[in-house]
């Protein structure tokens, strides 16, 4: 108690604090109290006495900051967008793939009357949450309730939502179901439309899908749904000084909705202080460092479902058979309130089926999978009894080294997708992707694969079973925390005092030196080629000799190892068509200024390039993958394949479809980056650097290309972003950056301060001692009563 009284009255005494009556009782009663600090750029610096207390203050702010968006999340697991807004709009792509916003409100409404979250609630820890985050969740909920009470809806200063009948108080079953989505957004949630399946009615069939239209889909539905991330930990051998660490986390995740970071710093004095960002509505510290320790996350390849086929008794299309044994699939009635044109509410129905294994599905991301008088597919997701991840958080959240990580992660087995990324204060840099694996072995994908699954299962890791036999169910480890699952030992993780990366390939290369590999096949693969960005941070942190600032500008070169591979090669190519014209779709295309721009380009997606706008039309038009004619070879990972194959007509056609983009948008071949890259907020045009993934750009900025005018707003990329180094200085050396800003509220003055410190390439001081909070020149308090 008393390191939080000390500070208190030092803030109270030296500083003007803004106190704000919100109906919740006094410190030590129910609710407690918070002290927000907000510093540069409005990044509160949450203190309180107790963990309740820390969810009140991160509640409250959190809604200050946007209290619409966290609207939208409630209304969305709650199913009632249909009610609101009506059945036909695009669904909420930031928790499901659901297209539509009816079939949005059917899923979540299923699982609501299935008391799934209630059931996982109920469990005692390490299942379900454990006291601590009972509390911090019980504290959220009140604090995000007393904005709300504070200023009503009418008092919303956001647009978005202000006086919207749709923006109400939320309960702690809200936000279990909102954390309960994000788990299943790689399993579920990613294949959401696939559950609106019937029984046949006729003897009609349709065929499935091949193997590659499924591997193709499941590659592009769980890797480009705006989801992926860089993670280089640079431990004591690889830094300038020889001792300390370097971690980089930057995350690219969408800059729009409910997949937006928010940066917090949350200490009980004395007990608990850890600061960084978590997605929206989550009171914890997800991408972080806490004084000793730091990580981040990237989004990793084992799928977290797989399918089961089942065959059915003849005539009757929801009974199948297990070990020649006839079962009842069962069902389940959902009802959603469903605006009309005219205003009124009308009920919607939809029946779900479901068999043993998990529910029946039609589809996987449009590829069929049907449901035919002979057989059914059901689909298992792995994350579909995991709550533990709220456990894994806050674990991370008072980690003092790589090793409390690492049992962090083993102890709860709570993430859900994702790899973990760390460094210490002693030099150690950590790679681990403990997190939840269906517990499909290589033996038993070879014995119980059905045909299809024969080949999906090597090619992307997607199991399908044969459902008929009871054998052919996802095993268990004896140390695993729940059945179906891997148990941590069996998984790929590796420590070292060198550097651990990844990038969003498989743990194979997470450090070059020293592959990984044993691991099963649904982990991911290995031996197979590297993306582009994968061997650019290969590539750079083979090099050593990191600073916290060397990684900054790492960061924010924008370099392009695609372009170092076929840039030249390109070039060349364009000055080779007769006449100066190349072929596109369109007709011939004048080259212009394009062949000595592409020659004297300096790779970079830096705002003054010249060149990069032109290469990146080019590798859109190309397909993404640019085709060269020395191929991958695994002895030489980071070199290969390489050199363009300029004499296949594809490569020809896609660089005068590039050039044809570029006139169509007005622009020249040799325009820099800035005049055709930008977002607009509040009115002002703000250029934009980085470039795609695919490119082997590690500051990744999916562009949104708008063919009249250009790119005009960023997809997803880098979100937030932190570099935090231990160099023996009692505080972290820290910066950060979050792309998008703190607030989606146009209204805010945080709403886009910081898109335009990374327009200029500048970083935000990490405040994270105590020393440095006080001496900011932002500095602002906030007590909560």
């Amino acid at each position: 108690m008393r390191p939080f009284r000390k500070t208190l009255a030092v803030l109270t005494a030296a500083l003007t604090v803004t106190t704000l009556g919100t109906g919740i009782a006094e410190a030590g009663q129910d609710g407690g109290k918070a002290v927000l600090r907000y510093t540069e750029h409005g990044v509160p610096h949450i203190v309180a006495k107790d963990f309740a207390g820390l969810g009140y203050g991160y509640g409250f702010a959190a809604a200050t900051d946007n209290v619409c968006e966290l609207a939208n999340i409630y209304l969305t697991v709650s199913a009632q967008r249909s009610q609101y807004f009506g059945p036909d709009g695009e669904g909420y792509p930031s928790l499901s793939e659901a297209g539509n916003n009816l079939h949005s409100d059917l899923f979540f409404q299923q699982l609501n009357d299935s008391h799934v979250v209630d059931r996982l609630v109920a469990q005692p820890a390490p299942l379900g949450p454990r006291p601590e985050v009972r509390d911090i969740v019980s504290g959220y909920v009140k604090g995000f309730n007393a904005y709300l009470a504070r200023t009503g809806r009418s008092g919303i200063s956001d647009p978005a939502c202000r006086g919207a009948g749709w923006v109400r108080p939320i309960t702690e079953q809200d936000f279990y179901r909102h954390y309960y989505a994000i788990a299943i957004t790689g399993g579920q949630g990613a294949i959401t439309d696939g559950l609106f399946t019937a029984p046949p009615t006729t003897s009609a069939t349709t065929e499935p899908g091949t193997a590659d239209q499924l591997a193709t889909r499941v590659r592009e539905t769980l890797g480009g749904g705006g989801l992926g991330s860089n993670g280089i930990a640079i431990g004591a051998d690889s830094t300038a000084a020889g001792k300390g660490s370097v971690l980089l986390g930057n995350p690219h995740y969408p800059w729009q909705a409910g997949r937006r970071f928010w940066q917090s710093q949350l200490t009980i004095p004395g007990r608990f202080d850890v600061a960084g960002a978590s997605l929206l509505g989550m009171p914890f510290v997800q991408i972080g460092h806490t004084a000793d320790a730091a990580w981040t996350h990237t989004v990793s390849t084992p799928i977290t479902f797989g399918l089961f086929e089942v065959p059915l008794k003849p005539g009757d299309p929801t009974t199948y058979l297990v070990d020649g044994k006839a079962e009842k699939m069962t069902s389940r009635d959902v009802s959603v309130q469903v605006r009309q044109a005219d205003g009124s509410l009308k009920p919607v129905r939809q029946t779900f089926w479901s068999t043993r294994y998990g529910p029946v599905i039609g589809d996987v991301a449009g590829i069929p999978v049907p449901w035919t008088a002979k057989s059914a597919y059901a689909v298992r997701d792995a994350n579909a009894t995991n709550l533990r991840g709220l456990n894994t958080w806050f674990e991370l959240d008072q980690a003092r080294s790589t090793a409390d990580i690492t049992r962090a992660l083993s102890r709860t087995q709570g993430v859900p997708w994702v790899n973990t990324i760390a460094t210490d204060r002693a030099g150690h840099a950590l790679y681990s992707d403990v997190q939840v694996v269906p517990h499909v072995t290589d033996e038993q994908a070879k014995t119980c694969s059905t045909p299809l699954g024969q080949q999906t299962f090597p090619a992307e890791g997607l199991s399908i079973l044969d459902g008929s036999k009871s054998s052919c169910n996802w095993g268990s480890d004896p140390g695993a925390v729940e059945p179906g699952i891997f148990a941590p030992s069996r998984l790929p993780q590796q420590q070292s005092r060198d550097y651990e990366l990844n990038t969003n390939d498989s743990a194979w290369l997470a450090n070059a030196a020293t592959p990984i590999t044993g691991y099963p096949r649904i982990a991911g693969d290995i031996g197979t080629e590297r993306s582009p960005r994968t061997r650019e941070a290969l590539l750079s942190a083979e090099k050593g000799g990191f600073t916290t600032d060397s990684m900054k500008q790492l960061l924010f070169a924008d370099h392009s190892l695609l372009a170092d591979l076929t840039a030249a090669d390109l070039a060349k190519l364009c000055a080779s068509f007769p006449g100066g014209q190349a072929p596109s779709s369109a007709g011939p295309q004048p080259v212009g200024p394009a062949c000595t721009t592409l020659a004297n380009w300096d790779h970079t997606y830096s705002l003054d390039s010249r060149g990069s706008l032109l290469f990146h039309r080019f590798t859109v038009r190309l397909g993404g993958a640019a085709r060269f004619t020395v191929p991958f070879d695994p002895k030489a990972p980071l070199t290969t394949p390489n050199t363009l194959n300029t004499a296949d007509a594809g490569v020809q056609k896609a660089f005068g479809d590039a050039l044809a983009d570029l006139r169509k948008a007005g622009l020249a071949p040799d325009a820099p980056l800035r005049d055709g890259q930008a977002v607009t907020r509040d009115g002002e045009r703000i250029p934009i650097h980085g470039g795609p993934g695919q490119l082997g750009i590690l500051n990744v900025m999916t562009p949104l290309w708008d063919p009249s005018r250009g790119v005009v707003d960023i997809q997803h990329g880098s979100s937030y972003i932190q570099v935090v180094g231990f160099s023996g200085h009692a505080c972290p050396d820290s910066s950060t950056l979050l792309t998008y800003s703190q607030s989606a509220n146009p209204e805010s003055p945080y709403f886009s301060d910081q898109t335009k410190l990374y327009s200029r390439g500048q970083w935000v001081k990490d405040r994270f001692c105590e020393a440095d909070i006080l001496r900011s020149p932002a500095l602002r308090v906030v007590v909560l009563r």
